[in-house]
């Protein structure tokens, strides 16, 4: 058995060999860039307006209309002293311009353009090169590319980014109770539920699961399933069938399938039975069957695996501090990771912290962690770990 901070460290320190592929931009999303970015000409690549108003020769409150330049005009305008163009947002200012005043402080009588207040040099003009220079560094290797990100890439003209693979993820649940939601089941039978736990965190943070396969408590059933799996993953994520029960078969059929541990138990409530193996370049992760337990062992331990092979720099949930609301004792005898929801800057534990309890999961927004034996008194801050 290992404690929380050596399962980390065994995940943090596993050698990879990232893998990296052109991504159209529609598609990077989430991805990690590959390449470090420069930007290929200035941005603006001209002088243009801020507002949809009149670009402005000379600093007056009185001016000659000459005519209009719309966004997207190619054409070379020059004025002169007291002229002014009526201009729209984006367009090129004219040569000449030295401000743009917004039609709202504006008033036109036939030709004549007056000013509601006097105008200042340079304002409502967006300078070429004001946000990028051509040769400028945009993004690093490894930047995480998001929506804003996105535009950014798009702005430059690149259709096609150079990005990290994100890994090919196979899901595995075991249990010969297990029927699948919507079909009719016996008394003794359940719902399974974790492959769409495990899904549905994976799709949060922007994973897709490849395949996903159920699988009876059966030794051969167990060992075939791997296998098959194993041929077409680069993680494979499987949940139940690792504790010590008589139909716990996974630790055996990993074995005979030429995985190898790197641990196996962690000292922490919930997910004691947590298994973490490696075949090759490929990894396994072997979480509890109970829905809690499964479901906190993958925001704790198997994302930052999922991120450190797709080439974030950072991997894992961040931790944050927050007082909690009330008294709390941790009687568990293990380190815990607790159901919990921040409101208002503050932490609450919630009631139905049993391993199979995923209802009060369900209305939180938090794992707590409150050491063995910890006591904690109201307004004590505590580790969190937001995972809504």
């Amino acid at each position: 058995m290992v404690t929380i901070e050596e399962a980390l460290r065994i995940i943090k320190d596993q050698k990879i060999n990232l893998k990296s592929e052109p991504k159209p931009l529609e598609e990077a999303l989430g991805h990690a860039l590959a390449t470090n970015t420069v930007s290929p000409f200035d941005v603006p690549e001209f002088d243009n307006s801020a507002m949809d108003g009149y670009a402005l020769c000379g600093l007056y409150q009185e001016y000659r209309l000459v005519g209009e330049v719309a966004a997207g005009d190619s054409k070379d305008v020059s004025l002169k002293d007291g002229e002014a163009v009526r201009i729209f947002t984006g367009a090129k200012v004219p040569k000449n311009t030295m401000a743009v005043m917004m039609q709202e402080k504006t008033s036109v009588k036939e030709s004549t353009l007056f000013l509601d207040e006097m105008p200042k040099a340079g304002q409502n003009i967006r300078r070429k090169g004001g946000q990028l220079t051509e040769g400028q560094a945009v993004f690093e290797k490894g930047h995480i590319l998001n929506p804003p990100s996105l535009a950014l890439m798009g702005s430059l003209g690149l259709s096609q980014l150079e990005v990290f693979s994100k890994p090919l993820i196979n899901i595995i649940t075991t249990g010969n109770e297990l029927v699948k939601p919507g079909d009719p089941k016996s008394v003794g039978q359940i719902y399974e539920s974790n492959s769409y736990a495990i899904s549905g965190a994976l799709q949060q943070f922007g994973f897709q699961h490849h395949q996903k396969t159920q699988i009876k408590d059966d030794f051969e059933a167990t060992k075939a399933g791997i296998k098959s799996a194993l041929e077409s993953c680069d993680v494979l994520i499987i949940s139940g069938g690792i504790s010590v029960g008589d139909y716990d078969f996974v630790k055996q059929s990993l074995e005979e399938n030429g995985v190898n541990e790197l641990f196996y138990k962690v000292f922490q409530k919930p997910g004691k039975p947590l298994y973490f193996g490696r075949k090759d370049n490929q990894f396994v992760f072997a979480l509890p069957g109970n829905p809690a337990s499964s479901l906190t062992c993958f925001y704790v331990y198997v994302l930052p695996l999922l991120q450190k092979l797709s080439g974030y720099g950072n991997y894992g949930l961040p931790t944050y501090q927050f007082p909690i609301k009330h008294a709390y004792e941790n009687r568990f005898g293990r380190p815990s990771f607790l159901k919990a929801a921040v409101v208002d800057g503050k932490v609450e534990v919630l009631d139905g912290q049993g391993s199979s309890m995923i209802q009060s999961m369900a209305k939180g927004n938090a794992l707590a962690f409150v050491n063995e034996g910890e006591v904690l008194n109201e307004g004590d801050l505590v580790k969190c770990k937001l995972i809504a």
